[in-house]
């Protein structure tokens, strides 16, 4: 029965993030908060069925599963945006990013100065690892608030137009600054860690890389779409594997998150006639299967170690850096923009949310030697707490009624 414990788990999954998302949609939340919350119940943190169910291989498998999830809700997320939209959000998405990654490294850093240990390290060794906890908080989970957006009908809005560009470019400043800090103050394992040179580069033949297959394949895909007044279901397998494929050369070759390569994938086929026949596919794919599993696998990576108070308190101050500092940063650049009080309020908070991409640069930092063990704690319970309280934000700042737009359960 062990190895096939995996089915069991998965069905366990997807009954529960759906029962505790319609719980949470009667009390007018958006249904992504219950499927964070399942993930947190049958997870480590709590009944820890994981570890019970998934033996062998399994635990890789239901990983795996989750990887695809995200990308696969990226690319439906491409293919659902306005190209126009995002071309006249493209230099407000850009200076958004920037405020968005510059105030979340200086909080963070300021925060971790006055915690932090120097016994065995000298002050420079102290300063690169102040500087790695700010590089987290600098990194954005852009998934969780695309969910929510699209399950309120305002993922095509000018704010959230503003939020998916930014993102991108935020995930773009992220691997440079965290490059930089393993570079300049890695001192273990942890592997050869890449130039500073070496990683520009890469990032400026991603974005020509991208640019260049986007505009061929999108072409070729649209008048390939256009010659049949049929719809094929050829065409949403090709559009689904155009996905995987653009998401595996982001990853492999040029080191920019496979969600990003994905997210531009999506935009590529939005230009198609069958978009709408696409997307619809897509979105069945993920929120009947791979969503669900993406979701909960957030909560099933909780581990939340015994901590001291002065660390509890250092986890709280980092909570609450994380929030304000992403809220005012990007707020800010949104305001500088042009942009309203209210969609600048909406931008900072959609930017809020670490998920699992702070958890990846926290494993950096800890096999470089950037960050102990004690202060891992701090990063996930940041984690957890922007990742939840984002959708929640989203739902007040957004002030969403009861829409006709919004899917039903």
């Amino acid at each position: 029965m062990e190895e096939y414990g995996y089915l069991l788990f998965i069905a366990i999954v997807l009954v529960s993030t759906k029962c505790l998302g319609l719980l949470t949609k009667k009390f007018h939340m958006p249904q992504v908060v219950g499927a964070l919350v399942a993930g947190l119940i049958i997870g480590p943190a709590c009944l820890n069925l994981s570890s019970i169910m998934l033996v062998g291989e399994s635990d890789a498998m239901i990983h795996s599963l989750s990887e695809i999830g995200v990308i696969v809700l990226m690319f439906s997320a491409g293919l659902e945006t306005d190209i126009q939209k995002l071309k006249q959000s493209g230099l407000a998405s850009l200076v958004i990013a920037l405020l968005g990654v510059v105030i979340p490294c200086v909080g963070g850093a300021l925060v971790a100065h006055f915690f932090t240990d120097s016994i065995g390290v000298t002050e420079e060794a102290k300063m690169y690892r102040n500087i790695f906890i700010g590089v987290i908080l600098t990194a954005t989970s852009v998934s969780i608030t695309v969910e929510t957006l699209r399950e309120m009908g305002k993922l095509n809005t000018n704010a959230g137009n503003a939020i998916l560009g930014a993102a991108v470019i935020d995930d773009v400043l992220g691997i440079i600054a965290l490059t930089i800090i393993t570079t300049l103050g890695g001192q273990k394992g942890g592997g050869e860690t890449p130039s500073l040179g070496m990683v520009l580069l890469k990032i400026l033949l991603f974005f020509i890389f991208a640019i260049v297959v986007a505009f061929v394949f999108g072409e070729l895909y649209y008048k390939w779409t256009s010659e049949s007044p049929n719809v094929q279901r050829r065409y949403g397998i090709m559009a689904l594997a155009y996905c995987l494929l653009f998401a595996f050369c982001s990853e492999f070759f040029f080191g920019v998150a496979d969600i990003t390569g994905a997210y531009v994938a999506g935009l590529a086929i939005s230009v198609s006639p069958k978009v709408e026949y696409i997307s619809k596919r897509v979105e069945t794919v993920s929120y009947m299967f791979l969503s669900p599993i993406f979701f909960a696998s957030i909560g099933l990576e909780v581990v939340l170690p015994k901590m001291s108070g002065k660390i509890l308190i250092f986890s709280i101050l980092l909570c609450i850096v994380a929030v304000l500092s992403k809220v005012v940063g990007c707020g800010l650049g949104a305001k500088l923009m042009k942009y309203s009080n209210k969609e600048s309020l909406q931008i900072g908070v959609g930017m809020v949310s670490r998920g699992e991409v702070a958890l990846i640069v926290a494993s950096k930092g800890m096999a470089v030697g950037l960050m102990s063990q004690d202060l891992y704690g701090p990063v996930i319970i940041t984690v957890v707490i922007t990742t939840i309280i984002t959708p929640i934000l989203l739902k007040f700042v957004f002030n969403e009624k009861k829409s006709r737009q919004q899917k039903p359960a």
